[in-house]
């Protein structure tokens, strides 16, 4: 009887599915000199060990998984998990996501064309990685995601903080980011679908540490992307706000919350808007060791609804040389009350440095060898 079933649900002439594996990775070197750092001028800047990592993709009866793993130095929050979830797909046009999966809010995958990624990643709406559920139908034309999350990228469990050692920005310090809801919906236009239009909401939870109690947050979004196989141009353009209400302790109200990445924390203002506006041209060119060059600017500007908080802006001009399996960003990165990007770390996307602000440029080169 037994052996009847066994045939039965698996014919002698079905051949029987195999396992498919696919392993890749990236090793990164980066060069910078940045002008507010007197001992870095005088050493003519910095070239050293940026990331390696590994890319896992799997598939095996219709499950898939998808997981990124990188180590970076101490100093910047040492060895984590970029992302890693697992996938089935229901139909060509409809897929399930569960676990550390990229949020779907604005301009995917990126809204950016250079290194530095745009002002949106330093506050948590750029390439963004949290614990939960996604569920992607895309017909071509129309394009929704729906995602439940049950947390941030979560390496501590129980009361403790929040650990910044991660890639993707979230809120840390006494407050923990939970049961997020996001929807986005994107409509494409034209012959080609190069014209991308879309619209994104975001609702969720903070859990405050001190107080034991849940503040709230929301954010929305509005984007447009041109990106045609027939053109070397690339145009991407977002508005969006948001808002965050923590919990704090009586007489402890504060208009900004820590956020995290890379291994370290810093103050970001507790409302505002973001407007970011980005342009690419990619020059094919046909020879042995190079094969493009792709011009870029990339602009962002961070309005603080707080109070006396100054503004912040990032402009990124830059060129990526492609050539073979390597990839070498080359930026000029300006910042005015950037914390990457300027003297100020802990308060330069909070109050900032009022009466002594001004801009500053950081060179950098990130060189990749991509398998």
């Amino acid at each position: 009887m037994m052996s009847t079933l066994c045939h039965a649900q698996y014919p002698a002439d079905k051949p029987e599915e195999k396992p498919t594996l696919k392993i890749g990775g990236a090793v990164r070197f980066n060069y910078n000199l940045s002008t507010w750092k007197e001992d870095q001028l005088e050493r003519g800047g910095d070239f050293g060990y940026d990331v390696f990592r590994i890319n896992v993709e799997s598939e095996y009866r219709g499950i898939k998984l998808n997981a990124e793993f990188r180590h970076y130095s101490q100093a910047f929050g040492g060895a984590f998990l970029k992302q890693g979830w697992f996938q089935h797909d229901f139909s060509e046009t409809s897929q399930l996501q569960v676990g550390l999966n990229q949020v779907p809010f604005g301009i995917q995958q990126y809204n950016s064309n250079n290194w530095f990624f745009n002002m949106t990643y330093y506050i948590g709406f750029e390439d963004d990685h949290d614990m939960g559920i996604k569920y992607i139908h895309d017909t071509g034309r129309w394009q929704w995601q729906a995602a439940y999350y049950k947390s941030a990228e979560e390496f501590v469990f129980g009361l403790a903080e929040p650990s910044p050692n991660r890639y993707s920005y979230d809120i840390t310090g006494r407050n923990k980011e939970n049961n997020q809801l996001d929807f986005k919906v994107v409509r494409r236009l034209g012959d080609s679908l190069e014209h991308e239009l879309g619209a994104s909401l975001q609702g969720g939870l903070l859990y405050n540490l001190d107080t034991e109690r849940n503040g709230t947050r929301y954010a929305g979004a509005v984007h447009y992307e041109y990106q045609a196989a027939h053109s070397p141009w690339n145009v991407k353009l977002q508005a969006m706000l948001y808002r965050i209400n923590p919990e704090y302790a009586a007489g402890a109200d504060l208009d900004f919350v820590e956020m995290g990445a890379y291994g370290a924390n810093y103050n970001v203002a507790t409302e505002g808007e973001v407007y970011t506006a980005s342009l690419a041209y990619h020059l094919p060119i046909s020879s042995r060791l190079l094969q493009g060059i792709t011009f870029y600017d990339n602009y962002g500007y961070y309005n603080k609804r707080v109070g006396d908080f100054e503004n912040s802006h990032m402009n990124v001009l830059g060129a990526l040389f492609t050539a073979g399996p390597m990839y070498i960003y080359t930026d000029a990165a300006f910042g005015y009350n950037q914390p990457w990007i300027g003297p100020e770390w802990t308060n330069a996307l909070a109050l900032g440095t009022p009466g002594d602000t001004d801009w500053h440029l950081r060179f950098n080169v990130n060189m990749g060898y991509y398998f």
